[in-house]
């Protein structure tokens, strides 16, 4: 068995980057830059107004009382085609473009105006309540760095460095075989001895959330020529996801079954709990990762390791789930050779410190416990007992 850590990179390392495509803006949410978003023009274009007011000269109003000629009005979008000579001003508003000649801008609050003429109640500095030309960005600037997953902040950046289209990565298509005599799809009144599939439908979910797209195949039998035929059915997957087949009964048939259709596997069973029986290898060209059949290893495996594979996949830098810190909530006995993942909760206690507590029963069978659960628990290959609040490592699932 192979640590965790090790499994991860062996994983990885075998994994590049797919190819990409050009879509619109209002496709891109959640989708993966392929590469670097550069302005395509100066924001703002020139100086403007921060507030409503008017554009003076610093110069006429650093001694009161003053009195300036109001010249003309400067609305966002109709800037005030002349210059603001000494002892006049411009009215103008939010988003409006300072005239030349213009350096301040007396909000309005600060003013009175009879006739044409203005009156300032206070002296301003120079530059008060003006936006300079590239406050925001200038053109040319990175303003969205490749492998960066689009939320509606940076498709906003995007549209105002006036890009319509963006390139990312595609989809990686990850195709999802779950196998087993005994599982059959959900809304099926199973038989005696029959179990209803939710790692199908889970995976789907995971890898849909992961920015992946998934290809569901049909459930395989326990019979290694059907188990063949329906793994053909991953040509053109850019990642091949089996569930169960993977542990050491002789039902447990991927690894055969398969290995006289050109799998070569680099790895199998990992020093963790759950999801030992987890394997790794190639069919063809297609990567292959097998999750264990257990609704709750084959979770928390794709979170530790089909997660990760996906993010490479879109080209991400920092792929893995990284552990934030947590007390614990409760005492905890001395672990096995077996890194540990314990399904928990997170709370918050009066001080502010995030709490974990794990659930007392950890069977790997039991979805409904994940369900509940807030994170995962890290308890490391050979860790002594601990004792609650003490400090751990955890994996929040959200």
């Amino acid at each position: 068995m192979i640590p965790v850590a090790e499994a991860q990179q062996r994983i990885l390392s075998g994994l590049r980057a797919i190819g990409a495509e050009t879509i619109g803006l209002d496709a891109a949410l959640g989708r993966t830059l392929a590469e670097d978003v550069r302005a395509r023009l100066t924001q703002p274009p020139a100086p403007v107004s921060a507030m409503d007011g008017y554009a003076v000269r610093a110069a006429d109003i650093a001694t009161l009382p003053a009195a300036l000629k109001r010249i003309g009005q400067a609305p966002a979008g109709h800037p005030f085609d002349g210059t603001v000579g000494p002892g006049e001003c411009v009215r103008i508003f939010t988003g409006g473009e300072v005239p030349e000649g213009a350096d301040t801008i007396l909000i309005q609050e600060d003013a009175d105006e009879a006739d044409g003429i203005v009156r300032p109640k206070e002296s301003v500095k120079r530059g008060t309540y003006v936006r300079p030309a590239g406050l925001d960005f200038r053109e040319d600037d990175v303003v969205l760095r490749e492998g960066l997953t689009l939320d509606p902040r940076h498709i906003g950046l995007a549209a105002a460095s006036n890009h319509a289209w963006l390139g990312v990565r595609r989809r990686p298509r990850v195709a999802i075989l779950a196998t087993g005599d005994e599982i059959v799809l959900p809304g099926t009144a199973p038989k005696k001895g029959q179990i209803v599939s939710s790692n199908g439908p889970s995976l789907a979910a995971f890898v849909r959330r992961a920015g992946g797209e998934a290809v569901v195949l049909p459930i395989a039998p326990d019979d290694p020529a059907a188990l063949k035929e329906l793994a053909r059915g991953a040509a053109g997957a850019d990642l091949l996801v089996t569930s169960g087949g993977a542990s050491v009964g002789e039902h447990d048939l991927v690894r055969s079954a398969l290995g006289e259709e050109g799998l070569s596997l680099d790895f199998w069973q990992i020093a963790m709990r759950p999801g030992k029986p987890l394997m790794f290898g190639t069919l063809g060209t297609i990567p292959l990762l097998g999750l264990p059949g257990n609704p709750v290893s084959s979770l928390v495996c794709a979170h530790l390791f089909l997660g990760p594979a996906i993010a490479k996949l879109l080209g991400k830098a920092d792929v893995l789930p990284q552990p934030v810190a947590a007390k614990l909530g409760r005492d905890l006995a001395a672990n096995d050779r077996r890194e540990d993942y314990l399904r928990s909760t997170l709370t918050r206690d009066t001080a502010g410190n995030l709490i974990v507590t794990p659930f007392e029963k950890q069977d790997s069978s039991m979805i409904s416990v994940l369900a509940r659960a807030d994170a995962l628990a890290i308890r490391p290959a050979g860790a002594p007992a601990a004792q609650k609040g003490d400090s751990i490592s955890v994996l929040p699932l959200a």
